[in-house]
């Protein structure tokens, strides 16, 4: 464990958890492993490591825009329930 002591029933209360004596115990252990591992990481060489935000490559799948023939407005707009002009009209969500 590292040298200082880690106040497991402070970090508890921080996270509001309720732990019982064998729990602040063990996990009192378990977050000093932690800690040495973390230790130990810190200790590494990254200085050739490029910087990642994520470990696996990722990118936008896109597509070429294309304009293709839709529905007329009127004929979507009368099986709307209900509608205000040219649009349809919903339940207000936000209080005025």
């Amino acid at each position: 464990m590292s040298s200082e002591k880690i106040d497991v029933r402070y970090v508890a209360k921080l996270a509001r958890i309720a732990l019982t004596d064998d729990e602040v115990e063990r996990f009192g252990a378990q977050l000093g492993d932690l800690l040495e591992h973390v230790n130990a990481l810190s200790k590494l060489d990254v200085s050739q490591v490029a910087a990642t935000a994520q470990v696996v490559e990722s990118r936008n799948v896109e597509r070429v825009d294309e304009t293709r023939p839709c529905l007329d407005r009127e004929t979507v707009l009368e099986e709307a329930p209900q509608r205000q002009g040219g649009f349809f009209r919903v339940p207000r969500i936000i209080a005025e």
